[in-house]
């Protein structure tokens, strides 16, 4: 990869993470990013959540970026399984969406 086409690759990376934080679930995404190691371990110990949680946040951050409906969010995150439910129930506002 030429110093030009990582440039464009960045510049695009950092584009995306701005829409990210800026969409529809900006807050949630910054609440559940917010979370420390030790609260996600409460759920169940293990490494396995911690690969649950890079994915849950992955889900919101392309929900948040696409404006997604809650219906939407709430089907992805149920389809990461009963951890991701469970550490998206630490977020006051995601947990608002499984009520």
């Amino acid at each position: 990869m030429t110093p030009e086409e990582f440039k464009l690759l960045l510049e695009g990376k950092i584009a995306k993470n701005r829409e990210e934080f800026e969409g529809l679930y900006k807050s949630e995404l910054n609440e559940l990013m917010g979370l420390s190691k030790d609260e996600i371990e409460l759920v169940t110990p293990g490494l396995t959540d911690m690969q649950i949680y890079d994915q849950l946040i992955i889900v919101v951050k392309e929900a948040s970026r696409a404006n997604i409906e809650q219906t939407q969010l709430v089907k992805s995150i149920q389809e990461l399984g009963e951890v991701a439910v469970k550490i998206a129930k630490k977020v006051p506002g995601l947990a608002t969406l499984f009520a």
